[in-house]
């Protein structure tokens, strides 16, 4: 089997570029087959939508990445015959008919007062909190930019549902952020346990885990890719 492109998802308050020093980190690593998806953060039907187009032009096998709501993103769209392997990088992994807003339930993250929608239905980091919220082990520019340009996903989009989860039937890696303050670490932890993945790797890290520890996330990456390239 070739080895496998690795195509990665963002979540809410991110675009692609929340990705850039884990792609940075695989390409020097060697691994040229790199994909990264731009949602449009409207529903997860359509965010799974976009991530199964890009799967589909891939000739090849797929290890899927997603990052926060984008563990939901790849659960729903993991189904596709040629996705291989699922990553979860401090991401929810929602069950049959669950969905984050219902996972984030359970246990309330820290920094849940600094989400506030707007009038058309868009939820944001509260920007003066994004820091402290989302990337507490950030630079403050890094943080400051990730801010102001930030995505802020449809509301309803939190009570979306997976109707039949991909890490049921595809080999899963997870990487836990025990210092996370916007998906709690117990809610993750939980999550990672019973899909029974390949690997659990905790951080002390952040939401962000991937721009704070890329190495570490790439290593997680590299593991799936090569167990999965037969």
């Amino acid at each position: 089997m070739p080895t496998p492109t690795i195509v990665l998802v963002h979540g809410f308050w991110g675009g692609a570029a929340h990705w850039a020093k884990v792609i940075v980190e695989l390409d020097r690593r060697g691994h040229r087959g790199l994909r990264a998806v731009e949602l449009p953060l409207t529903s997860l039907a359509d965010d799974a939508t976009r991530t199964r187009e890009l799967v589909r032009q891939i000739d090849g096998p797929v290890v899927l990445v997603g990052h926060s709501y984008g563990g939901a993103v790849i659960t729903e769209a993991g189904d596709l015959p040629n996705v291989v392997g699922l990553v979860y990088v401090a991401a929810f992994a929602p069950d049959a008919g669950e969905s984050p807003g219902r996972i984030t339930e359970e246990h309330p993250p820290a920094a849940v007062a600094s989400i506030e929608p707007d009038p058309d239905g868009r939820l944001w980091v509260k920007p003066e909190l994004f820091g402290e919220s989302f990337a507490q082990d950030l630079p403050a520019e890094e943080s400051l930019v990730m801010a102001v340009t930030q995505k802020a996903p449809l509301g309803s989009t939190f009570g979306d549902t997976v109707a039949d989860p991909a890490w049921r039937n595809k080999p899963t890696w997870y990487q836990v952020s025990a210092e996370d303050r916007m998906i709690h670490p117990d809610n993750q932890r939980r999550m990672a346990a019973r899909m029974q993945p390949r690997t659990t790797v905790e951080l002390a890290a952040s939401h962000a885990s991937l721009a704070s520890q890329p190495a570490a996330v790439a290593d997680l990456i590299e593991e799936a890719v090569r167990a999965t390239a037969g």
